[in-house]
């Protein structure tokens, strides 16, 4: 996957904006120091929907060319538009950490019947491989998932054998609620709010 790219030569960050291109910066180990760069808004966007943060990216430009990861996209807190991001260079034989999202598929035979809700308890897990060898993401059949408090671990994710998973072994990924307890949770969260003193009118 290559994304185009041109080595900033002092133009003005607003102005790239202005001319639908987005300013960024490459750094990394093997780098002597960052490249200031700048790509096509609407390429990136749609290289970044296919890749996310954990797929790399081929940075192709006259006199840059390197393997990198998205490593932070600062956004306008007010329209979302990109306005910069941080790519790190990665290199083929050298491993690296990132996270990856953890995806549900499948239907769950507990919540088709009603008696239990499915929680996603953590939605990324951190990861160490190779470049070329790091996930796109980890999926969870949860069509697998029958009984109520029934548990995926950390250690219950299917990888790659060049994938490894970097969080604790019993962390729990995925639970079972009943909708009982869950009903009773908002009984009771329900009735402290109600005990709770209230301030007085003025």
């Amino acid at each position: 996957m290559k994304l185009k790219v041109n080595i900033r030569q002092g133009e003005k960050s607003s102005q790239l904006r202005k001319d639908g291109s987005i300013p960024a910066i490459v750094y990394g180990k093997h780098l002597q120091s960052p490249i200031s760069i700048s790509c096509n808004k609407n390429d990136f966007i749609k290289k970044y929907k296919a890749a996310g943060y954990s797929t790399p990216i081929t940075l192709d430009g006259k006199d840059v060319e390197e393997m990198v990861l998205i490593q932070d996209i600062q956004l306008d807190p007010v329209s979302n538009i990109v306005l910069h991001v941080d790519f790190l260079a990665v290199s083929k034989d050298e491993k690296v950490s990132t996270e990856v999202p953890v995806i549900l598929v499948g239907e769950s035979p507990i919540e088709k019947l009603g008696e239990g809700k499915i929680q996603l308890v953590k939605d990324f897990v951190e990861v160490e491989a190779f470049p070329q060898d790091l996930p796109h993401d980890i999926k969870i059949d949860i069509s697998n998932i029958t009984n109520v408090h029934d548990t995926v671990f950390i250690k219950d994710l299917e990888v790659s054998d060049k994938v490894r998973i970097k969080n604790d072994a019993e962390q729990p990924v995925v639970t079972v609620v009943s909708l009982t307890e869950e009903v009773e949770e908002a009984a009771t969260e329900a009735t402290a709010e109600a005990a709770a003193p209230q301030p007085e009118k003025k």
